[in-house]
Parts: structure tokens; C-alpha cells; sequence
């Protein structure tokens, strides 16, 4: 296995100043999205499949974000792309506060879905110019700070809903200003490295285009970004119509809301434990394999949930593998990046992730609306284990062949 090694930056921001503006943001967002498809639903009387419509198009513009952000990261300075993102976020967010009866919300959706995508590629690709520490390192406590702020803000918004979902939003924009003011504080050495990698990047006048990767990389890859996009196909429903499964159930919405908090706090716990113990997992691969096995099981549990007990198991097994398999992808996709075209195949992560999380609540909400919630469960376990089957053949045959940038 051939390993070649990228030019210490010693300028980079400090990772501190990046992981405060994902738990940001994450607060933020956690505020918006565990509401959407019951405020639909429930408020406005939108049906299931409608609502699988109104998610598809906001995952849709995240795509769109997505490929943008990682396309413009490796051609121009990310700073002002970063602050500019953020600025926008805060204020759409804080639009929707006045503006959220029907379809306003929807097009409010679609905004805040394409900046969403972009603020994450521009995060994960500035993640990439981080020398100081490993990639594995970086993207798990990145992961960690966003899952601090997944329960922190889903903690608060079941009762914070009941109260006003004006001040949800508003309470949200705020947090989305707060990040995009460190972002204009603190992210100014991404300048440097940006000046630094022009100049590393031109040669005889000319500028140099940014490097393919590898072919035997591109097929690794290809197999990492169809699990990942199969994963938040199915996964996509715990955050759209396992709400209006379980409030059908009886199960009240705060619980529901719990859960989030229970995600949370376990990819938390998981974090800490990876952090202290980086070679639990041999390989990235491994963590990987593992985590997508313990989203086809939490699956196969949902078809005996009835109360919520049995849907807390769920979301448990559920969350080993988010908290496994979610942060390793990024991590091992940009080993396999070559240095000056990181944030094109970052951007290439979210959009797989976005296409899952844009035909997820669609493709949920029609097996649902016309054969029920039990064999969409089953449907669902038996994708992804699929899935893990198509994983591990590839990589044994092209493992040894792979070309690693650090």
C-alpha cells in the first residue's frame, strides 16, 4: 500500500474555534428539524407524502449546496464562502420565525437545505487542512461537537415547541449568528493556507488543475458513498415519519424528542470511547462494517416496538452505529483524497448523504402510506445489510491497491 504525505501547514485554525461552531450550529439545527414533519402534520394538516416531498426538495438543494461548496473550496478562499454561509443560515432561520404557514415553510426549507450543505462541505473540507492532528481524530470529535449539540438541542425542543415555535426559530438564527461571528473571528488562517496552497499550486505561470483520484480510490469510494446514501435513505424516517408512527402509538411527541436526546448522548459516550481507545476498531473499514450492521439490526428491533422502551433499544443500536460508521467515512474518503482536491470528494460525502436524506422520507412515506410501518422496517433492514455484502467483497479485492494521502 503506497502512502504519500502532505505539507505541514503551520498556520491552521485552531481545532477549538472549529468544533464551537459545529456545536453551534448543531443546537441550532436541532432546533428545526425533529419538528418539521409534526408541525406539517399536525398543524398545518399536511399529508405524509406531501411532507416526503417538502423533505426531498430541502435534502435536494443540500445536494446542490453540497457539490458548489466542495467545488469552490479547492478553487477559492473558504473564508468568506464559510462566514457568508453562516450569515444566510442566521438569517433564513430567522425569516421562518414570522413566515411559517403554507408553502412559505417549504420554500424556507429549500433555502436553509442548500446552505446547510454548504456550511457542512466548507466545515469538513477546512476539517481536511488540519495537519496538527489525524483525520480519524479531527472528524470524530467534529462528529462529537455536533452530537453535543444534538442533544442539547433536542432536549429542549419538545417543550420549547409547546411553548412558541417563533422563539424556536428565532432562538435558532441566534445560534447560527453566533457561529458565523467565530467563524469571522477565528477562521482567518484558512487565508493562509488558502495563499499557501495557490502558490504550491501554480507551476510555470500556470495554475495547476486539481488531481484525479487514484482509480482503484474512485471504486473504494463509489462502494463508501452508495452505503452511506442507502443508510440515510432509511435512516431519514427515524427523523420524519417514526414521529408520526410513534404519536399514532400514543407515545407523546416530548418522548420522541427524548430519543434525540438519548441519540445524542450515546454518540457522546461513543465518542469519549474511541477517543481513549483510537485502535478498538483496526481500520476505518472495520468501524465502518459495524457500524451500517448495527443500523440494519436497530431495523429489524423496530418491527416488535410498540412502547417506549422498545424504541429507546432501537434508537440505542441505532446510535452505535451512527456514531461508528457516520464519522468514519469522511475520515477514510479523505485518505483517499489527493491533497488539492479534498473538498471536491468531501462535497461528493454530503452529496450521497443528501441524495439518502432527500428521497428517504419520500420513499418511506409511500411504502408507509400504502403497506404500513412494519415492512418498511423490514425493507429497510434488508437494504442495508444488503449493503454490508456489497462492502466487504470490494474491499478485500482492492484494498491492497489503494493509494493513501495524509
Amino acid at each position: 500500500m503506497k502512502l504519500k504525505h502532505g505539507s505541514h501547514e503551520e498556520t491552521e485554525i485552531k481545532l477549538r474555534w472549529l468544533l464551537l461552531g459545529e456545536l453551534a450550529t448543531w443546537i441550532g439545527s436541532s432546533f428545526v428539524w425533529p419538528l418539521t414533519s409534526v408541525y406539517l402534520n399536525k398543524q398545518l394538516h399536511i399529508s405524509l407524502s406531501v411532507i416526503g416531498v417538502v423533505l426531498f426538495c430541502n435534502c435536494a438543494s443540500n445536494v446542490l449546496g453540497s457539490l458548489l461548496a466542495g467545488r469552490l473550496y479547492d478553487r477559492l478562499n473558504p473564508y468568506p464562502l464559510i462566514v457568508t454561509g453562516l450569515g444566510l443560515d442566521a438569517l433564513v432561520l430567522f425569516l421562518m420565525a414570522f413566515f411559517h404557514g403554507w408553502p412559505e415553510y417549504w420554500f424556507w426549507l429549500i433555502m436553509t437545505g442548500c446552505i446547510s450543505g454548504w456550511n457542512g462541505t466548507l466545515i469538513n473540507s477546512i476539517a481536511t487542512s488540519l495537519r496538527k492532528y489525524s483525520g480519524r481524530y479531527v472528524f470524530n470529535l467534529i462528529y462529537f461537537a455536533q452530537n453535543v449539540g444534538t442533544v442539547t438541542g433536542t432536549l429542549l425542543v419538545g417543550y420549547l415547541y409547546d411553548f412558541s415555535i417563533e422563539f424556536l426559530f428565532i432562538l435558532a438564527a441566534s445560534l447560527f449568528a453566533i457561529a458565523c461571528v467565530n467563524a469571522a473571528i477565528h477562521y482567518r488562517p484558512i487565508n493562509t493556507f488558502h495563499q499557501n496552497r495557490k502558490k504550491n499550486g501554480t507551476k510555470k505561470g500556470k495554475k495547476q488543475k486539481v488531481d484525479p483520484m487514484p482509480k482503484y480510490n474512485v471504486m473504494l469510494m463509489v462502494g463508501f458513498l452508495v452505503s452511506l446514501a442507502v443508510t440515510w435513505l432509511m435512516y431519514m424516517n427515524w427523523e420524519s415519519n417514526l414521529s408520526v408512527y410513534m404519536v399514532s402509538l400514543g407515545i407523546p411527541f416530548h418522548l420522541y424528542s427524548l430519543l434525540w436526546t438519548l441519540n445524542g448522548a450515546v454518540i457522546v459516550i461513543i465518542q469519549v470511547i474511541l477517543a481513549r481507545y483510537p485502535n478498538l476498531f483496526k481500520s476505518l473499514f472495520q468501524q465502518i462494517i459495524f457500524g451500517t450492521l448495527m443500523f440494519a439490526i436497530s431495523f429489524a428491533t423496530l418491527i416488535f416496538a410498540k412502547d417506549f422502551a422498545h424504541f429507546a433499544l432501537s434508537m440505542f443500536i441505532l446510535t452505535m452505529g451512527e456514531a461508528t460508521a457516520f464519522p468514519a467515512v469522511p475520515a477514510y474518503i479523505n485518505d483517499l483524497s489527493p491533497i488539492n482536491s479534498k473538498g471536491k470528494y468531501q462535497g461528493e460525502i454530503n452529496v450521497a448523504r443528501g441524495i439518502g436524506q432527500a428521497f428517504g422520507p419520500l420513499f418511506g412515506g409511500m411504502i408507509i402510506d400504502r403497506a404500513g410501518y412494519i415492512p418498511f422496517f423490514i425493507i429497510a433492514a434488508c437494504g442495508i445489510f444488503l449493503v454490508v455484502l456489497l462492502l466487504l467483497p470490494l474491499h478485500a479485492k482492492l484494498h491492497k491497491h489503494i493509494t493513501l494521502y495524509k
